[in-house]
């Protein structure tokens, strides 16, 4: 059966390790020193709590229920792979998808805070990608961020019934474009421009960001879209041990 999903994501992770190779130079993930220290310790203490809810939440997930476990191990793999792909930008920046709508989707905003900061300690030890100094600064605009905007998305959608494809698309592309928002803002605050102040490196950060990403963002959504529906297929008794189809648990 689950030979039967890997399938589904296929062209996903081919699609990301063909253009993974892209030159890093000011990634979504803020590359090692690029914040001040003070700054990057701030943003490390306000995920603490984030991930310890998130540790008990995967525990719980899992002790209810061990075959959800190949399931998020799946969505960790499609986090990586996903938020690895770097596209240059027009201002030689570089943006990619984040992989973390699906998991908040599935599990709940809080295990995607654990998720997240393993996905990105790894993409900075294995892949330079990122840092260990700015990992506090990313898990939150990534792990935590991104991830509780995608699913308060995908709750709203269910509430108004909207179409599953729709909701899942909605949450994904905007819970990916809010990761991006928020590292604008991280940027701006820590650097902000001589002559207009926080506002005007803010606006700055945000267009360099919107060339690449939007258009990701949507391609992100797509691809969410493609692997819950084969999860739907595949992997329904798992998926309602997740409440998934009950429109999902805040975790």
């Amino acid at each position: 059966m689950f030979k039967q999903k890997s399938l589904i994501l296929i062209p996903a992770l081919t699609f990301a390790f063909v253009f993974g190779s892209a030159e890093d130079v000011h990634a979504m993930h803020i590359m090692e020193g690029y914040l001040p220290l003070q700054y990057s310790a701030i943003w490390s203490v306000v995920c603490i709590p984030f991930l310890a809810a998130g540790i008990f939440s995967i525990k719980k997930i899992v002790e209810q229920n061990r075959k959800t476990l190949l399931i998020l191990v799946m969505v960790g793999a499609y986090a990586f792979v996903l938020s690895a792909l770097k596209i240059p930008s027009v201002t030689g920046s570089s943006s990619h998808p984040t992989g973390t709508g699906l998991g908040a989707i599935l599990f709940g905003p809080l295990a995607m805070c654990v998720i997240g900061i393993i996905v990105l300690l790894f993409q900075a030890i294995l892949l330079a990608h990122g840092g260990l100094t700015t990992l506090g600064a990313n898990t939150f605009s990534m792990a935590v961020a991104g991830p509780f905007v995608a699913y308060g998305v995908y709750l709203v959608c269910k509430k108004i019934n909207l179409p599953g494809s729709a909701g899942i698309f909605l949450a994904a592309s905007i819970g990916d474009l809010f990761t991006y928002i928020v590292t604008a803002f991280q940027l701006a605050l820590a650097h902000p421009s001589v002559t207009g102040g926080f506002s005007e490196s803010f606006a700055a950060f945000l267009g360099i960001f919107a060339v690449t990403q939007v258009p990701l963002a949507i391609i992100e959504g797509l691809l969410t879209v493609v692997v819950i529906k084969g999860l739907e297929a595949y992997a329904k008794p798992e998926l309602a041990e997740l409440s998934y189809f009950e429109g999902g648990v805040l975790r």
